[in-house]
């Protein structure tokens, strides 16, 4: 499992970085999610990697 985190604003994003925090239910910063680790959230992850920080979470 892994914890994504929002750390850096949406603002001046472009358009398909805003969409796939949106997909993965990241609106504000500071908000979290925790999504089973697959190639989908690896992916998604890549695209907003200097936006969100990720850690492992143990469940």
């Amino acid at each position: 499992m892994k914890k994504v985190t929002l750390k850096k604003s949406l603002i001046a994003c472009k358009p398909n970085q805003i969409k796939t925090a949106q997909s993965l239910g990241l609106r504000k910063i500071g908000d979290s999610i925790v999504h089973e680790d697959n190639a989908v959230l690896a992916g998604k992850v890549k695209v907003l990697a200097h936006l969100v920080t990720v850690e492992t979470v143990n469940d």
